[in-house]
């Protein structure tokens, strides 16, 4: 089903949009998830921190091609708004090319660089042959991540969040059967668990490339004459690169922190891998309405309804502060039983402790993270894409900024406690531009 957001309430096109995508968003945390608590549970907190590692590597490395897909899904939608379906065919070609490049890069690079690169994050030497192990498979693999993804930001762009709904539902279901069967009964450690997430997501793209396909008169692909333009491969660089640069360097800041957290040893690192996996999921809401909110940006945008997006912004916003005030008294009063899903309480008490501890500081601040993405989110939408990368910049440089200088009077505490403030930094960015209006004139089509 397409969603036209030009038209009808704009708060509730927007919840009911986002909550297809919050499902999916849930479903795609699960492969992280599972893969955690099957590995801690089953291997070892040793092996936790291990798989917890590699997640900053992995994020950096794909966030440029997330970048452009990105970047790409606001083009689009503005071509639906206006109702420019040549460019918008146009657009989904050029963007598929350059997708199948930066995706066999970035998976070579992966695989030769593992090694080094997680030295330079201060991997321990107890962890770090099988950090190498689970990430080298996941990079040989990372078309299937680029392909549901770049998949999915099309089908969301034309106004279809419940395909790549349905993708994840059924791939994250066969993940946890898989994880189970490859880590427990096969025991083939944090491997097994990789081999799972690979599998899992490239039945994802293919569910979601067939609908493309089987529907592309429906959703005004047909016809495609599967060319790279190269005025909309500058287009998509243009649009594409600032967000690619924000997601980069936010996570240059998390690697940053995770050498920190590592030089606390496997017990502090076990207990981040675990609290940041809760973390990931409980802050999806903020992430899901705020990818929702930037394609009625681009939609109405195209369609030059400026008042609309005014609108859908300030309810929007309005109901994301209850929604994260429940989320983070939820989160406080389990947190103990949320990181019992990843550690055992018998063996692993003193990372269930600092897990909490990390919880409690972060979720509390998920009012300034809705803040953030909410406004992050309209500007993007609108074409105003150079403030991703100045917002970006700005909470990398206070995410280390505060995480190094507060690292010495608390310990691991000052690391959680840099998170929110760098959120804050962040935040200052896109709101202080929303207001100076100047976004109104950044219309890419």
């Amino acid at each position: 089903m397409i969603h036209d957001m030009t038209k009808g309430k704009p708060l509730g096109m927007i919840l009911s949009f986002s909550l297809p995508m919050l499902i999916g968003n849930v479903f795609q945390q699960v492969y992280n998830f599972v893969d955690a608590a099957v590995v801690g549970r089953f291997v070892g907190a040793d092996s936790l921190a291990a798989v917890g590692a590699t997640s900053t590597l992995m994020t950096l490395a794909i966030c440029f091609m997330m970048g452009m897909t990105n970047g790409a899904g606001i083009i689009i939608s503005q071509c639906f708004g206006k109702r420019d379906y040549d460019k918008l065919r146009t657009t989904v070609s050029t963007l598929v090319y350059i997708i199948v490049v930066m995706a066999a890069f970035t998976s070579a690079a992966g695989v030769m660089l593992a090694r080094p690169v997680l030295r330079i994050l201060n991997t321990p030497d107890g962890v770090i042959d099988e950090s190498v192990r689970y990430v080298t498979i996941i990079f040989a693999f990372m078309t299937t991540t680029a392909a549901y993804n770049a998949s999915g930001a099309i089908l969301r762009s034309l106004g279809d969040s419940k395909t790549p709904l349905v993708a994840l539902i059924i791939s994250a279901v066969l993940n946890v059967g898989m994880d189970l069967l490859f880590v427990v009964a096969f025991r083939m450690g944090v491997a097994g668990a990789a081999w799972a997430t690979v599998i899992a997501q490239m039945i994802s793209a293919v569910f979601c490339i067939i609908h493309i396909v089987r529907n592309r008169k429906l959703l005004n692909l047909e016809g495609m004459t599967w060319k790279a333009d190269k005025d909309t491969v500058f287009k998509i660089f243009r649009t594409g690169l600032p967000a690619s640069l924000e997601s980069c360097l936010i996570s240059l800041g998390t690697m940053s922190v995770q050498r920190l957290v590592n030089s606390f040893g496997a017990t502090t690192m076990a207990a981040y891998t675990a609290a940041t996996r809760i973390d990931s999921i409980a802050i999806m809401p903020v992430v899901s309405v705020g990818m929702s909110l930037s394609v009625f940006t681009g939609q109405n945008m195209g369609a030059g309804n400026i008042d609309r997006i005014k609108t859908g912004l300030y309810r929007t916003l309005a109901a994301l502060m209850g929604i994260c005030v429940v989320i983070a008294a939820a989160i406080v009063m389990f947190r103990t039983q949320l990181l019992g899903l990843f550690l055992d309480k018998n063996t692993a008490g003193e990372a269930i402790k600092i897990g909490g501890q990390y919880l409690t500081v972060v979720s509390t601040a998920y009012l300034v993270a809705a803040v953030m993405r909410s406004y992050l989110n309209v500007l993007r939408g609108a074409g105003d894409v150079n403030t991703s990368a100045v917002s970006g910049m700005t909470e990398l440089g206070a995410r280390i900024l505060f995480a190094y200088v507060l690292v010495g009077p608390l310990g691991y505490m000052g690391i959680w406690i840099a998170t929110p403030l760098a959120w804050a930094a962040g935040a200052a960015v896109p709101v202080a531009r929303y207001y100076s209006g100047r976004w109104r004139e950044k219309k890419l089509v």
